[in-house]
């Protein structure tokens, strides 16, 4: 009764957004209809767009070098980012409704330094010290590692920012400052370790690229992707009422402590994954959710989904500029996002809403 009352106060202060909401939400499924397009028909060589469209329409074939290029190389591109930007706009999100905070990202609390010094440690020791754990695991050690490192880092966070079964955000960021630069240090030390071989690779890495993407690369962080997918309808409602703050939430019937565990495990799951194969990728996590806030409001039942077609939409688009802006060289995608990230993340910041929420830092 409590949520509905709140519901209808809220809708009638705001306006009911709901259809908008689903309106925005069909509008982005479209969006990345058409960005999954243009990312299969992007490449310095082979398929153009109108090639594609004649292809997917039946009008006409495809030689066989151009259908090869299309299945063999640029489809698991797509998949691969796709995935990923879905990956780091639901988790954005998820942080930002977790704090209360449209600013959060997941670097705050250190999953992502935690993902990326386990990725490193793969990349270095992989043929060394790490062999049979790399080959027991296969083509899942790197996401795996990854994945554990983020979940390493967010656990030990988690513990020292609850006290009495009550965790303080405060603690968890402060703490995940601490931890994200003693998880840099020890990239660090791995990267004065590494060989040549392993120098380029993390070098590469660290720039953000979804050079080399494969079937098996996709299909690492697919259960990852789909897990913190699913966590959506069994987390939205929760994030609406903590938007009050904990007592509040509490007293609505949200199990706060169980949330927060949840949404934790769901963003080192999805930060680990897409470090894994993508490496650092800035921006998306934060801008996308943030600006999908402004347009539909803060109902996550909209929200998260919402982040997740955009922040694949984005991804998908600004790898297309990566393979063709210097073609046929490729820049890091992590440049990309960096480049168009930045200004928006410094105009929001500059603004009412984004003064507003440093101070809730």
């Amino acid at each position: 009764m409590t949520l509905s009352l709140l519901r209808r106060s809220s809708a009638g202060l705001t306006g009911d957004r709901s259809g908008f909401g689903l309106a925005v939400n069909l509008a982005l499924v479209a969006l990345l209809g058409l960005a999954s397009l243009v990312s299969l028909a992007s490449g310095p060589t082979g398929v153009g767009l109108g090639d594609l469209w004649r292809h997917l329409s039946g009008v006409g074939g495809l030689a066989t070098q151009d259908l090869v290029i299309l299945e063999a190389v640029r489809l698991p591109r797509t998949a691969l980012a796709l995935l990923v930007g879905a990956g780091l706009g639901v988790s954005g999100a998820m942080m930002q409704g977790l704090f209360r905070n449209p600013l959060a990202d997941p670097g705050l609390v250190g999953v992502t330094s935690g993902a990326a010094l386990a990725a490193v440690c793969a990349i270095v020791l992989g043929t060394t010290v790490l062999a049979p754990l790399q080959m027991l695991l296969g083509n899942q050690f790197l996401p795996l590692m990854a994945f554990f490192g983020g979940l390493t880092n967010t656990v030990l966070l988690y513990a020292i920012a609850t006290r009495n079964g009550q965790t303080s955000t405060t603690v968890l960021i402060l703490s995940g400052i601490a931890i994200g630069a003693m998880c840099a240090a020890g990239t660090g030390l791995l990267i004065f370790m590494a060989d040549d071989r392993a120098l380029r690779d993390i070098t590469f890495w660290s720039l953000g690229s979804l050079g080399g993407a494969t079937y098996a690369k996709a299909a690492s962080i697919l259960p990852f992707i789909l897990a913190v997918l699913a966590t959506i309808p069994f987390v939205a409602r929760g994030l609406d009422a903590l938007v009050l703050g904990d007592a509040a939430a509490y007293h609505m019937g949200v199990p706060v402590q169980r949330l927060k565990r949840i949404v934790i495990l769901a963003v080192a799951a999805a930060c680990g994954a897409t470090v894994a194969v993508a490496g650092s990728i800035s921006f998306v996590g934060i801008v996308v959710p943030h600006l999908l806030r402004l347009l539909i409001g803060p109902s996550h039942r909209f929200l998260l989904p919402a982040s997740a077609l955009g922040g694949a939409s984005l991804l998908l688009l600004a790898d297309s500029m990566a393979r063709t802006v210097v073609a046929p060289a490729e820049l890091p995608i992590g440049i990309i996002t960096a480049m168009l990230g930045a200004p928006v993340f410094l105009v929001l910041l500059l603004g009412k809403n984004g003064r507003s929420a440093m101070e809730g830092l």
